[in-house]
């Protein structure tokens, strides 16, 4: 198969790429590289691409999906069987003071990413949703089958429309799409915007933390392993009409067209205190704790249920916290030596 990921230098995006080749597929991989966060990091991911023993098989391009004219080239000089649709401004705070970037990259790259999966026949495309969709929602553990439509945040909002310009383009064009509503992914090659890369930083380097609502969030936690897996198996299961889906009675979560939103997640809320205790513990170091009130934008909770994604995809989370943290300080310790 001849595969797309967008985001390729991202978190998400290099190891998918990697698990591709492990794969032997052929694999484009376009990013825009661009400075919301150090762009070293990005290109290190690049060359741990290249790395790959099945590199050959593997090629970048440094392009924005906003652009549009190179987006239609790029999908027909290559004719992508499948694609994996991971590029995106990421962050709910940046997106309070930076809503434009997000409109930009979020909407209107995604609607280049659905014109070229519509005109190039591509079989299947998988994308990346967020658990910020669930917005104010306090049901827990997170239902595909809940209400979405109270996001926090421009970013959650963002997110929440491209599952809505997918399924507009599923029924339109029976083109079969797949949303992935990630759930607080972390690991080797982390973003360094996210909790676990800034909490260990900080703490190997003796600096106090900012720890918001108190420690008393509850987060999912999800090792990136899983969360590739899961990306993968998705992409190799083509969405389907739901035959039997009710007008009247309508799910959230399928659709008459070949439409699904799932989630990925490890199924196991994690308190924030205990967290950070378990990266204390890999480090040898205890964390100065700066403890402050919640954030706008943020949202107290997250609590994934994978049973759909299990069920039709054979999604099954095995990495725990500790094995996670210990991989994760491991590799942050070779990548910034002391």
């Amino acid at each position: 198969m001849r595969i797309l990921v967008t985001g390729a230098a991202g978190f998400i995006g290099a190891h998918t790429c990697r698990q591709l080749l492990d794969m032997k597929m052929s694999v484009i991989g376009i990013d825009n590289l661009n400075d919301y966060y150090d762009t070293s990091l990005k290109d290190a991911r690049i060359n741990w691409i290249n790395d790959h023993e099945n590199a050959n098989d593997f090629s970048f391009v440094k392009m924005d999906i906003a652009h549009r004219d190179a987006m239609e080239s790029l999908f027909a000089e290559h004719q992508f069987d499948r694609v994996i649709h991971l590029a995106a401004q990421a962050g709910v705070r940046f997106s309070i003071e930076n809503p434009h970037a997000y409109i930009d990259a979020n909407i209107v790259g995604f609607m280049n990413v659905l014109e070229g999966c519509r005109h190039n026949n591509v079989e299947h495309l998988v994308y990346a949703s967020s658990s910020s969709v669930y917005g104010a929602n306090e049901a827990m553990p997170f239902s595909v089958d809940d209400n979405v439509d109270h996001p926090v945040s421009l970013y959650a909002a963002s997110k929440k429309a491209n599952e809505l310009m997918a399924h507009t383009y599923s029924h339109l064009y029976n083109l079969p799409t797949t949303g992935l509503r990630f759930f607080t992914v972390y690991g080797p090659w982390g973003r360094p915007d996210m909790a676990p890369f800034k909490f260990t930083k900080a703490i190997r380097n003796g600096d106090p933390i900012d720890v918001y609502n108190y420690g008393n969030h509850r987060r999912d936690f999800t090792y990136i392993d899983d969360i590739v897996s899961g990306v993968v198996k998705t992409m190799m299961n083509v969405a389907q009409n739901n035959e039997n889906w009710d007008a009247k009675k309508p799910s959230p979560s399928t659709s008459k067209g070949p439409w699904r939103v799932y989630n990925i997640g490890a199924q196991t809320p994690v308190h924030l205190l205990t967290f950070i205790e378990t990266i204390e513990k890999a480090l040898g170091k205890t964390a100065v704790k700066n403890l402050l009130p919640m954030q706008q934008g943020d949202v107290p909770d997250t609590f994934a249920d994978v049973e759909a994604l299990v069920r039709d995809v054979g999604y099954r989370p095995s990495i725990g916290l500790d094995e996670g943290i210990t991989k994760f300080v491991d590799w942050y310790n070779e990548f910034y030596p002391l």
